[in-house]
């Protein structure tokens, strides 16, 4: 399990202790929090990954991938640090990966998403078209960070986001290599807390990337291995 965070004091110690049951690790990649979110994972009894200065959910997630491969791990299920993913969903990702139909699991909270904000709602279904359209399939849920990934798969592609463009940038580029992608449904949880999402940043870094991506030249990126790209096992 990979948990990037920052700033979730409130939060990490009993998500650590909620989902080390159902996995056989949990790493925390604390991005240059200053709350002692790195300190109260440790104690909860993970491991944690620090780094001084934020640094953005994207690099927080390599970090975490990172340290999830040098460890040996073959897959790595990540989630969010706010306890808006419950762990009663995990489950449904192990079951998937074990079914070894997909090198991707994406979780899918479009299905029943009533808790969710309008706003983030329309957000998200107007992104998935988007993305869909690019990939030449259809994602119900592309936003989704909650996710189960298969990290020889993951060590293959090019990757390149340190934001919150990440989730975007891993389907597309796992879809345009060919590997299988499979969506599982999972709870809708939307607390009081304020997103860590700046509005105006962080949804240019999305359009920047978006059309560095939707020609011929953002997909041949995520291609330029695929010869040497096997199917996962």
């Amino acid at each position: 399990m990979v948990i990037p965070c920052l700033n979730e004091a409130e939060h990490i110690g009993p998500l650590v202790r909620a989902v080390q049951s159902r996995v056989s690790a949990v790493i925390v990649v604390d991005d240059g929090s200053n709350d002692g979110t790195g300190e109260l994972a440790a104690r909860a009894g993970a491991e944690v990954v620090r780094h001084e200065a934020p640094k953005g959910k994207g690099a927080a997630l390599h970090s975490g991938w990172l340290r999830a491969q040098e460890r040996g791990f073959l897959w790595a299920l990540t989630m969010d640090g706010d306890e808006q993913h419950s762990p009663e969903d995990i489950p449904a990702f192990l079951e998937c990966a074990g079914a070894g139909r997909a090198a991707l699991i994406v979780g899918n909270r479009m299905e029943t998403p009533g808790e969710m904000p309008w706003l983030r709602r329309q957000v998200n279904r107007w992104m998935s078209r988007r993305l869909s359209g690019m990939a030449g399939r259809s994602f119900p849920d592309t936003q989704c960070g909650f996710r189960m990934i298969q990290l020889e798969a993951l060590a293959r592609l090019n990757l390149g986001t340190s934001h919150f463009e990440i989730e975007s940038e891993v389907i597309l580029a796992f879809a345009t290599a060919g590997y299988p992608i499979e969506f599982v449904p999972i709870q809708v949880i939307y607390k009081s807390e304020a997103s860590k999402i700046q509005p105006v940043r962080d949804t240019w870094r999305w359009f920047r990337w978006l059309f560095a991506n939707a020609g011929r030249g953002g997909a041949e990126r995520h291609l330029r291995a695929r010869k040497n790209i096997r199917e996962p096992k």
